[in-house]
């Protein structure tokens, strides 16, 4: 068995600064703690149990780092979390990573830092790395974006059925050239969002083109520019799948520019029910996604596996719902 020694010569570092790396000192330099991190998975040094909990004294705390706290996806996810959290006896400190690649990495460093007892997580992408969360062991589940390659829970949607059913429904009310606004290139939910939309198309027979797509960040002003793009295009679409609520507000705000009216000019069906929708006018068709339960169901087996850490890893996969509205009923 690799001892603490051992990894202090793997890894080229004092016995001390060793113990400090792997006990989560801030006083050690980013560099050094990685490389002690690395070199204790790779022997497969494993902590005495009692003497580790001595020493690492973690907090009744949950680190919950999400993507965008302005998106009410992920605020109704937070809730979730807090919910159960909290009939457990635990805190959730929330932190926004803002799309950031690198923030999200350093609200990693602060959680390991802090010594949370556990992570949820609403990874920026499919690169999002969580080396140093599973090389100490944090217990991690992943939401909303899965994690292929990391040992974690997850606890995901299927919305490419759900764009597909979205789409289908555009499809049956009658529009001839439906577009899609969706996300960045490498988040697997704006990827999975129009593929669904792709695979309605093909299934109904219609082709598929570039030309009635836009990609841009889950922003609105990004939709707005990408909408905007669109409806000057020489194939304007006359229907719309949107990513996201956020989006949704740029789409609006171009359909307004132009002068054009949801529902009539342009349908539109976009994912997540924001508590604005309803009243616009007309009624803004949605799919909504069960927010509250993706963060009820993370923090249950976050907490399931801070009590017991050999049990098996698990994805929960949640259905979406289609509320057809105003916004793209004839």
């Amino acid at each position: 068995m690799a001892t603490i020694n051992d990894v202090a010569t793997k890894a080229g570092v004092s016995t001390a600064t060793a113990s400090r790396a792997l006990n989560g000192k801030s006083t050690v330099d980013p560099a050094l703690a990685s490389r002690v991190l690395a070199a204790a998975a790779e022997l497969g040094y494993q902590p005495n149990g009692p003497a580790r909990n001595l020493r690492r004294q973690e907090t009744a705390v949950l680190a919950l780092i999400i993507s965008d706290v302005e998106n009410p996806f992920f605020t109704s996810i937070a809730r979730g979390v807090e919910d159960v959290a909290q009939a457990e006896g635990y805190s959730v400190v929330l932190c926004n990573s803002d799309e950031s690649p690198e923030k999200e990495r350093r609200y990693i460093d602060v959680a390991i830092q802090e010594r949370v007892a556990g992570v949820v997580l609403s990874p920026t992408g499919t690169t999002t790395t969580v080396d140093l969360l599973t090389a100490r062991r944090t217990p991690l589940v992943a939401v909303d974006r899965a994690l292929p390659s990391a040992a974690a829970d997850m606890v995901l949607v299927d919305t490419r059925s759900a764009a597909e059913q979205a789409t289908t429904h555009l499809i049956t009310q009658g529009y001839e050239r439906i577009g899609c606004v969706t996300g960045p290139a490498g988040i697997p939910t704006a990827n999975d969002r129009l593929a669904g939309y792709k695979d309605a198309l093909r299934a109904a027979k219609r082709r598929t083109t570039a030309k009635l797509v836009r990609r841009s960040e889950y922003r609105a002003d990004g939709a707005y520019e990408a909408t905007i793009d669109l409806l000057n295009s020489p194939e304007r679409p006359d229907a719309l799948l949107v990513a996201n609520s956020t989006m949704a507000i740029g789409v609006l705000e171009a359909l307004s520019t132009m002068d054009l009216r949801m529902g009539e000019d342009v349908g539109v069906v976009a994912f997540d029910d924001a508590p604005w929708a309803p009243l616009v006018n007309p009624p803004l068709s949605v799919v909504s996604q069960p927010a509250y339960d993706i963060g009820k169901v993370a923090a249950q087996l976050l907490l399931a596996r801070i009590a017991d850490s050999t049990l098996p890893y698990t994805t929960t996969t949640l259905s979406a719902t289609l509320i057809p509205r105003g916004s793209s009923t004839r």
